[in-house]
């Protein structure tokens, strides 16, 4: 088999991520270095062997992988077709320094829906237009990460308690959402202007309402490019003014949430008893 190095990077939008980095290597190794960042590991096919704190660390397909800042490591491919691997580099702002330690003694981690959020995380940061989904998606896999490094934390199975239900606070954030469908909003700002923790605002507004806060937006969203697209309006203004990232993003959306394409639906409708709506 030839020798591939297959690798996409880009640094997304999102508070906290640095890079996200997408690599498929064959027989390629790498040498010891070091990071700035926390480095979040997951392999989709093969594996990968690594050395952390002179110590030999595997990284089979339902390990989450993390990596401490500044502690040497190396890698290469555990199986004759190399591997394909995902990885985030996240800064401090999730995973603070403390971490460090129980990082280094127990770096991968078989708990399969942290894996299962991270591989939703990628997924979302690969979209344009979904970051609220991003930040709530990794929001709750710092909280998950923190679940199992921090001594005496909850464990990371556990049920979240009745504490973190708050209906006040999750219909402060639906009237966030309400007042600012089309220009949205970060999760970051919403957590600022509501005085509380992202997580426990994504957590309490998903116990509350049965839907995540990325999810009601969109639908929000959605239902707002129906009417304009009866009204006779075509889909790319009608994704301009209604939060959506181009026409593809309002697509995604709107056939997964009504099962046609916003042009399919606009000419099922005819002309009769359209109404004039002002996009502006």
């Amino acid at each position: 088999m030839a020798a591939q190095r297959n690798v996409s990077a880009w640094r997304p939008h999102i508070p906290g991520v640095v890079e996200v980095f997408h690599a498929h290597f064959t027989e390629y190794a790498y040498p010891m270095h070091v990071h700035e960042a926390w480095t979040l590991l997951i392999v989709d096919d093969g594996a990968v062997r690594y050395d952390l704190d002179r110590h030999e660390h595997g990284t089979p397909h339902d390990t989450v992988s993390l990596l401490p800042p500044h502690v040497p490591h190396n890698g290469s491919p555990a199986t004759p077709e190399g591997f394909r691997k995902r990885v985030l580099y996240l800064d401090g702002s999730h995973l603070t320094d403390d971490l460090i330690g129980p990082a280094v003694d127990g770096p991968d981690l078989r708990d399969p829906v942290l894996r299962l959020r991270v591989g939703q995380l990628h997924a979302a940061l690969a979209r344009p237009g979904d970051e609220l989904e991003a930040e709530s998606r990794l929001t709750l896999v710092g909280e998950r990460l923190r679940a199992h490094l921090r001594p005496g934390a909850e464990g990371p199975g556990a049920t979240a308690p009745a504490s973190r239900r708050d209906p006040v606070l999750a219909r402060r954030l639906r009237e966030l959402l309400d007042e600012r469908i089309a220009e949205g909003l970060s999760l970051d700002e919403a957590a600022g202007l509501v005085q509380a923790h992202p997580a426990h605002l994504v957590r309490a507004f998903s116990a509350a309402y049965g839907i995540a806060p990325h999810q009601y937006l969109n639908a929000r969203r959605v239902d707002r490019a129906r009417r304009l697209l009866l009204a006779g309006h075509g889909p790319a203004d009608v994704a301009a003014v209604t939060g959506f990232h181009d026409q593809a993003h309002l697509t995604r959306h709107f056939k997964r949430l009504v099962g046609v394409t916003p042009g399919r639906y606009r000419d099922s409708g005819g002309r009769e008893g359209r109404t004039t709506v002002d996009v502006t």
